[in-house]
Order: structure tokens, then C-alpha cells, then sequence
């Protein structure tokens, strides 16, 4: 019986997510979302029944390192003043006068961390009653429970050191809370098996930590549990060899994303270890080729013998949708190819079964039903668009017609800007008027021309509302758009929509990722019909709104049967058919989103360079179309710059604008040590929190920005996209923003 690294918890229908909003807005009790995030564990792990273990603590309200941070009590100083779920999400989301803490990616997928925050100085009160509550549910249904906590290493390496302390103290202080959190695990059951998730280790070597890594899991074996370390998203041949030399009882390694692994396996043989083989696929949702994994199992069992492997997940199942069940409108062939979660788990099943038992007439069935899809889906990669394939085979652009330094010029007389020009990043609130007008025009219960009619009238209130608060440069606000990866793919060539294949981005975001199963190509102009319109209604500048090829590509699940930075250029040269039709059209400024640029980025230093070649090229092979005067931007998310700033001066667009509202202007300082020119729009309060930030306060944090970079290099803006915000909470924010831009400008 094998395992699961672990299970989504958003819900088949998006229950917590549903739940979670409802008690935020005071509709709903914390006994009512409990009782929902309850009912819905049962559920869950109902569909693991029949693996070794089912997962605890993997279930989360809102993010599992915030749970790690809450149970250790790791609280930062400013919510020491709350308790209970107030605490939580206030840690999570901002509450009244105190900001959230900063989230970011988990390493390179779409899910957001909330980032704790730590000190030597922190005094940790451990409180395990999440842990021991649903250890005992689980016991209660006669289920065998695994406990996944977040390793120490990779806690402390993804937190943020607030102050001055040094990375050995702090890490020595959650070191021995984590030891008390585990004493205190001891009074529910002595012999319970703990899944330690240390991801961190993939990266490779670090100084700071790889020399404790023995001695702390040895010190965490002492307590008599069961241990394992699982890693995931990469290899981790550094790591393993030093855990193959502590008391530990098992090591699991990713083999999909993680190949190099293998070289770890004589010193895990020698060890006398288990091995739990990271084999079917956490994040993506293709069909699992049995054949082909049994024969890179059989090369594993020559040396480690079976009755000492444990088939799992690549990494948690968190990264997938959870069932293909509700998928009644997809065409059959299509559907076959892809396993969600629940399949994923029929898959682990079936797969154990081949390799420890052999074919047989309890699995011979599915065993060769798994081989007839298999093959029909290599037959369907074969036939593809031509036309798509033989483009990439010319030459293409990829260096704009002039130089930063001539095309500012000719666009600061174009665009007649001011200084500190205002703007936001794109998107206005997603009503529920307009997900279920969407909604109606989808299910053909209006008409087409009541559906613009509606569309328009919200384009015609942006407008309307960003000309009245004073805003220098609009936007038309993205009414048509249900996201923005999912609205492009959607009018592009190759790809396939699921109607229920929810994933987690963060707390009760949950986002539809499409499926690139061919060759991809824009039949026709997406997004010029709105763009003109909007533009129309105001002679103040309206940015074209897009998506980069990069984020489409990192924000899809991709055919994984030609490279990933194939699929890449053809959505580019979509991409630049588009900047071509809106410029054209009369649309002089044109933002092309990168938010998921940085996510993509390998986690091990030997294959960032490759990487970054193929992602760069396909940012300016849709951005070199454009003509001198047209100024391209591009906005990305959460991203630490230090690392790769000579990779963003590459991408040559004209403005940049980036999330730093929660971290003040440090995300920001790269940018002027290294003489960075083009301009830059940095966040200047968090979208993410429902907080309305005062005038005063973005004052302040416009102030900061200008100890970092000279008036005429910035941009004032939000921190992201207003989508999941409310208009309550808009309009008073931006009328701040605008009122601070005004009070600066009168100063500077």
C-alpha cells in the first residue's frame, strides 16, 4: 500500500473556500467552518482508505506554514493582542491597524506561503490541540494516520528573520520548540509515524544549515516516533546522503521532477532505510504511464528491496484538481488522458499492485486499459497544427526597433505623463453580478447582445470612476475575464477546459488552470473589442491588458510530451499577434503580465541559465512587435529580485511594476544598486489584505520609495490586481492613493 504526500483541502466543490468566506463576512459561525472543515477531512480521507496511511495536519483553514507558525507561536509582536481565528487570519490577511504578514510562492509552483516571521528573542508557546484533535478523528474511523509536519529546516529557511538575530540563533530556538511540539505529540500516541516535508533541501548545499541536518533529525528520532523525510519539486542527492547517516527510518525523494535521485539509491540500500518513491505526478494531470513506470521502479528494486519501497505522490496532491467525476462536457478521448487527485490515488493503487504482485486477474483490467490510453495519446502528439510548428521553425523577433534610452523619449512626448504617474495594475472587483452574468452568457441564458450591453456598462463605470478619483493612466477594469490565464486560453488554439478543476492559490483563492494538450495558436484578436471601447469613453490613455507567454505557461497544466519551452513560443507569437492588433488599433500603452515569471524558475543553480534563455526569448518574441512609441509594461508577483535583476533589465519593458507593499522599499533597493533605468511602478499598498489603506500611510510608503529611486523613475499603483477586492474597499483606496500622489507631487 503506498502514500500520499498529501491531499487538497479546498473541497471537491470548493467547500472551505466557500465556508471561509462566509465567515469572514460574519454570515457564518467559527462553529459552522469547523464543522465544514471537519466534514470534509472525513471525506478526504475516505478516498486515502486504502493506502498505508492517510494524512493529518496536511488539512488546512488557510496555509500550513501559518499553522506551523500558530502551533509553535511564532506570533509576531503586532497580533499578540488577538487570539483564536481572529489571530490566525489576522496573520494571514491584516486586521484593523496591523499588516498581514508577506506571502510568497512555494518554491516554483502557484500556491502561496504566508511567511512567518522570527527572532531569537521569541519566547514560542506550543499549542498541538489541530494536530491531536484530527489524529484522533482519524483514529476514530478505524484510519491508520501519518502526521506531515514542515520540516524545521525548510520552516526556518522560508521565514523572515525580523531583526538582527543571526540565522543559527533563530534556527536554534525553533529547533527546540519543534522538540516540545513533539513531546507534546507523545501523549496521543507513542508509535505514531511523522511525515517531516523538507523541500528546502532540493536546492542544494546551504552553508547555514546542511552541517545540523544529522544531528537535528537524530535528536528527532530520539523521541521514539516513526520518522520519515520527504523531499519533492527536485533532486536532493546532498541532503539524502546525510540523512542516510541518521536514525531516521525512511527518506522520500521525488523521481519525476527529481531524476538525479536515482544516484541516491546504493547509499539508501546500504542504509537499511525505507524508501518512499515519489512516482506518480503532484502536479500535473496527465495519465500515469504504468509501463513506464514500473521499469524505472524494477531499476530501483535491483537495489532496495520491495518489500522496503513505498510507492507515493511526487509531492502533495494540493497542486491538482481534486476528481474528473463532474467533467461531462470535455470529449471522452481528452478526458481519458488526464488523473486528478482521486484518480491519482486509483493510480497508486493499481501501480503498487503491478509492481508487488505482477499482472494478475485483480488488476490485469485497468492495467490494460492504462496501456490503450497511453498509446491512443502518443498517436494524437504526432498530429498536431502544421502551421503552428512551421512558424517556430522561421525567424523570429525578438529585440525592440529602438533602445530604452530612445524609446522613453519619444514616449514621454507621446503619453505626456506627469510625475509619479498613477495607475493600477489591471483588474477592478469581480462582482457576483458579473460571475453570474458570465455565468448566463455561458449557458446561453442570454443573448450575446445583452451580455456586451452589461459588459460594457462596467467598462463604461471604470472609466467613469478612475477619471473622477484622478487617476493618470486607466484601465478598462477586465469585466469578461473569469482569470486571467483562463480567459486567453480559452481564445487560443491547444488548449481544454476543465469545469471543475479547482486548485489552491492561496486561503480561499482557488484559480482553474487550463490544459495545453496541442500545438497552440490565436485564430483571432482577444482582447481589441473591449480595449477600443474603453478607450473610447475617455481621452485619457487605456492600457491593453495581456497575459505574458510565461505566466500562461506556468499558470496551465502542459502536454508534457514536447518541451516546455516549445509550447512557450508558440503562445508568444500569439501573444505578439495581439500587441500587433492593439497598437494598431490606436491602444499606446499595453501591459503584458509576467506574475508567474520568476515562478517558473528551477530550484537547482545548475539549471536556472537554460531557463531563463528560453523565457526570456519568449517575453520579447511577443514584446519586439511593438513599434518605439509603444510602451510595453509588465507586472510581476511576489518575487525576491536580487537573484535575477540582470534577467528583468533583459525583458527591456518599458515600466515594470512590482508587488513590495509588504515589505516596505527593500524589494526595491536592487533596483537602484544596479543603475536599474527603465521605470519602475512598485506596490504601494497590499490588494491581498481588506484593509483600505489611509492617506497618510501611503504617504509614508511613497516616501520610502523615493529614499530608493528618483521621482521620474517611479509609478504609483497597488500592489496587484483589485479582482478579489470589493468596491467598498477600492474606491476609498485608490481615492487615498491618488490624494497621497498629490500631496508628494506638491513636495518633491
Amino acid at each position: 500500500m503506498g502514500i500520499v504526500v498529501g491531499f487538497p483541502r479546498i473541497g471537491e466543490h470548493r467547500e472551505l473556500k466557500k465556508a471561509l468566506e462566509s465567515f469572514w463576512a460574519g454570515k457564518s459561525s467559527e462553529k459552522e467552518l469547523q464543522q465544514t472543515a471537519k466534514d470534509l477531512r472525513y471525506k478526504h480521507w475516505g478516498y486515502q482508505k486504502n493506502l498505508q496511511y492517510v494524512s493529518v495536519n496536511d488539512f488546512s483553514l488557510y496555509d500550513n506554514m501559518l499553522d506551523l507558525a500558530y502551533m509553535l507561536g511564532a506570533i509576531p509582536q503586532r497580533f499578540k493582542k488577538f487570539d483564536g481565528l481572529e489571530l490566525y487570519f489576522g496573520m494571514a490577511r491584516g486586521f484593523k491597524e496591523s499588516v498581514a504578514c508577506e506571502m510568497t510562492k512555494w518554491f516554483n509552483t502557484n500556491y502561496h506561503y504566508v511567511v512567518p516571521e522570527l527572532s531569537a528573542k521569541d519566547t514560542y508557546e506550543i499549542n498541538t490541540l489541530k494536530i491531536e484533535n484530527e489524529y484522533k478523528e482519524a483514529k476514530s474511523l478505524n484510519y491508520k494516520p501519518k502526521i506531515n509536519l514542515i520540516g524545521p529546516f525548510t520552516f526556518v529557511a522560508l521565514s523572515k528573520i525580523v531583526d538582527d538575530s543571526s540565522f543559527e540563533d533563530v534556527f536554534e530556538n525553533v529547533k527546540n520548540a519543534y522538540l516540545k511540539l513533539l513531546d507534546n505529540l507523545k501523549n496521543i500516541d507513542s508509535s505514531i509515524l511523522i511525515q517531516f516535508e523538507e523541500p528546502i533541501f532540493v536546492k542544494g548545499e546551504d552553508k547555514r544549515f546542511f552541517h545540523k541536518i544529522k544531528d537535528v533529525y537524530n535528536q528527532i528520532a530520539k523521541k521514539g516516533f516513526k520518522t520519515i523525510v520527504i523531499t519533492y519539486f527536485e533532486h536532493s542527492i546532498e541532503a539524502t546522503e546525510i540523512l542516510c547517516q541518521s536514525e531516521i527510518n525512511g527518506i522520500g525523494l521525488d523521481f519525476l521532477y527529481g531524476e538525479k535521485n536515482l544516484n541516491s539509491i546504493q547509499s539508501i540500500a546500504k542504509s537499511n532505510k525505507t524508501l518512499y518513491a515519489g512516482v506518480i505526478d503532484g502536479r500535473n494531470i496527465w495519465i500515469a504511464d504504468i509501463d513506464t513506470k514500473l521499469k524505472l521502479l524494477n531499476q530501483i528494486s535491483e537495489k532496495i528491496p520491495k518489500d522496503r519501497i513505498v510507492l507515493s505522490s511526487s509531492c502533495s496532491l494540493l497542486h491538482t484538481p481534486f476528481s474528473k467525476d463532474s467533467e461531462d462536457k470535455m470529449k471522452k478521448e481528452t478526458l481519458s488522458w488526464l488523473s486528478f487527485t482521486k484518480e491519482k490515488i486509483e493510480e497508486l493503487e493499481l501501480l503498487e499492485s503491478v509492481f508487488k504482485e505482477g499482472i494478475n486477474p485483480s488488476n490485469e483490467i485497468k492495467y490494460q486499459q492504462n496501456k490503450t490510453i497511453n498509446e491512443q495519446r502518443k498517436k494524437y502528439s504526432k498530429i498536431g497544427d502544421i502551421s503552428a510548428q512551421e512558424r517556430l521553425k522561421k525567424s523570429i523577433k525578438t529585440t525592440r526597433e529602438a533602445p530604452f534610452e530612445d524609446r522613453i523619449k519619444l514616449q514621454h512626448k507621446e503619453l505626456s505623463y506627469p510625475i509619479l504617474p498613477t495607475t493600477t495594475i489591471g483588474s477592478f472587483p469581480q462582482t457576483q453580478e458579473l460571475r453570474t452574468l458570465r455565468q448566463d452568457f455561458k449557458k446561453s441564458k442570454i443573448s450575446p447582445e445583452d451580455y456586451e450591453k452589461e459588459i460594457k456598462n462596467y467598462i463604461k463605470e471604470c472609466i467613469s470612476f478612475q477619471e473622477e478619483v484622478g487617476l493618470d493612466i486607466l484601465v478598462h477594469g477586465e469585466p469578461e475575464r473569469n482569470d486571467m490565464v483562463e480567459y486567453f486560453g480559452e481564445q487560443l488554439n491547444g488548449f481544454v477546459f476543465s469545469q471543475n478543476g479547482w486548485v489552491q492559490s492561496y486561503g480561499s483563492r482557488c484559480v482553474k488552470p487550463p490544459i495545453i494538450y496541442g500545438d497552440v495558436s490565436r485564430p483571432t484578436p482577444m482582447t481589441i473589442k473591449w480595449a477600443t471601447y474603453a478607450q473610447s469613453l475617455t481621452k485619457k490613455i487605456v492600457k491593453g491588458m495581456l497575459t505574458g507567454p510565461v505566466t500562461i505557461l506556468n499558470w496551465s497544466f502542459v502536454r508534457d510530451d514536447i518541451h516546455r519551452s516549445e509550447v512557450c513560443k508558440q503562445i508568444a507569437l500569439g501573444i505578439s499577434d495581439e500587441i500587433n492588433d492593439l497598437q494598431n488599433a490606436g491602444i499606446k500603452i499595453i501591459q503584458v503580465d509576467e506574475a508567474a515569471f520568476k515562478e517558473g524558475y528551477p530550484l537547482r543553480k545548475e539549471n536556472i541559465k537554460p531557463y531563463e534563455k528560453w523565457a526570456l526569448e519568449c517575453f520579447k518574441i511577443s514584446t519586439s512587435i511593438a513599434k518605439a512609441q509603444t510602451q510595453i509594461h509588465t507586472h510581476m508577483c511576489y518575487s525576491e529580485f536580487n537573484d535575477i535583476i540582470k534577467t528583468i533589465e533583459e525583458l527591456d519593458a518599458d515600466v515594470i511594476s512590482i508587488e513590495t507593499a509588504r515589505s516596505g522599499n527593500e524589494l526595491l533597493k536592487i533596483f537602484a544598486q544596479v543603475g536599474y533605468s527603465h521605470e519602475v511602478g512598485p506596490g504601494v499598498y497590499d490588494i491581498h489584505s481588506p484593509r483600505i489603506p489611509s492617506e497618510e500611510e501611503i504617504i509614508k510608503q511613497i516616501k520610502l520609495l523615493l529614499l530608493v529611486l528618483p521621482k521620474e523613475q517611479l509609478w504609483i499603483n497597488p500592489d496587484c490586481g483589485l479582482k478579489t477586492r470589493k468596491w467598498e474597499e477600492v474606491k476609498p483606496a485608490l481615492k487615498n492613493l491618488v490624494q497621497a500622489v498629490k500631496h508628494i507631487r506638491e513636495s518633491v
